[in-house]
């Protein structure tokens, strides 16, 4: 599946830094097994995956090629340009086009607004709203989700995920997100690591 960038939903402006730092304009689906990126097989009709499958266009979510299996693992996104979006775990049974997440029972996101979000409901309200330019952390243990803005705890844990959950992002309104699954900007809390497939980890 390849995701083209269609003049419909995106603005110039959006279109111009989607592409920033392209070495071509056609989005590639990847087939690496060995690298964690966003899933073009399981994203929005309307999104845009590019930059090696870690940039997040268009509307609609995207889900991570990786069930978060290990005991502790820890992935982070860069708001590149504003607008609404989300960063948390979804389901794999999630509705990638209904955005934004957090409206049912298979996702559990950090919002533009600076909501935490779960199955139509606010679960808190960040004192600050995430900011363009913000690094965006998320950690997760299988007991307790947990968001970090530029490395500092937002100290709100969700808790009671239960069954197989990925990384989700979700963009509208010209948000553009940037996904690192390594080489993070601001390091992991103790003992958390990069997500890593099961295979991995046997």
């Amino acid at each position: 599946l390849i995701i083209m960038a269609m003049s419909c939903f995106l603005c110039p402006s959006c279109l111009s830094w989607c592409f920033l730092g392209q070495s071509n304009m056609d989005p590639v689906a990847l087939k690496d097994a060995n690298r964690v990126v966003l899933d073009t097989n399981n994203a929005g009709t309307e999104c845009v995956i590019l930059n090696s499958g870690l940039r997040l266009c268009g509307t609609g979510a995207a889900l991570a090629n990786a069930p978060l299996v290990q005991n502790k693992s820890y992935f982070e996104v860069k708001v590149r340009a504003g607008g609404t979006w989300g960063v948390g775990l979804a389901a794999p049974s999630t509705d990638l086009d209904d955005v934004p997440l957090g409206k049912d029972a298979q996702s559990w996101v950090l919002t533009s607004d600076g909501t935490i979000a779960h199955n139509g409901t606010v679960v808190t309200q960040l004192s600050d709203k995430p900011l363009e330019g913000n690094v965006i952390g998320v950690s997760y243990d299988h007991v307790a989700l947990n968001f970090f803005v530029n490395g500092r705890a937002t100290n709100c844990p969700v808790h009671g995920i239960r069954g197989k959950v990925l990384p989700v992002v979700y963009v509208d309104d010209e948000a553009i997100l940037d996904v690192a699954f390594s080489e993070f900007t601001f390091p992991p809390p103790d003992g958390f690591d990069s997500i890593m497939f099961e295979r991995g980890i046997l």
